[in-house]
């Protein structure tokens, strides 16, 4: 994969990032590619569907598991707008997907080299390449401006008559 390929990617990501933005989630994008084909994508849906566990790798690594009607996601890339937590780099390990793409870090919950590092740990019988950074002044902003206009409307004076 070349450095335009994970720039195009990450474009669909974002773009799925958004619209779990619009429908309230956290902006969270992830594609699943196989061999220049899109295999999944989908955006966090843990509100829409109040669901935990409904974060866009999940939910991508579920359907790219369907179509393929296999759990191991052999050849496949995972284009993510955000640093994986635990549960989604556990997924992602146990998915042996051979390589992960990210934008943003999370200095909260990443496991990827921020909080911890799940997906190259030495003990795991899998350990996915992971390229970090890709687009992250994007995905980053669309995380910044989404948790700012959550405050404003949490900070903004109520009305009483």
């Amino acid at each position: 994969m070349t450095r335009a390929d994970d720039d195009r990617w990450m474009e669909l990501a974002l773009i799925e990032a958004r619209g779990a933005a619009r429908a309230g989630d956290v902006p969270v994008g992830a594609v699943i590619v196989r061999d220049g084909e899109v295999l999944a994508a989908s955006g966090n849906r843990t509100l829409r569907d109040q669901d935990p566990t409904a974060h866009a790798e999940s939910l991508v690594i579920r359907d790219a598991a369907a179509r393929l009607g296999s759990w191991r996601l052999d050849r496949c890339v995972l284009y993510v707008t955000l640093e994986p937590c635990a549960m989604c780099a556990g997924a992602i390990v146990l998915a042996r997907l051979p390589r992960i793409v990210f934008g943003a870090w999370d200095d909260k919950a990443g496991m990827a080299g921020s909080v911890g590092d799940l997906l190259r740990h030495p003990k795991l019988n899998h350990r996915p390449e992971v390229l970090a950074g890709v687009r992250a002044a994007e995905c980053g902003a669309l995380l910044t401006e989404f948790f700012q206009e959550r405050r404003q409307v949490v900070d903004a004076p109520s009305s009483t008559t």
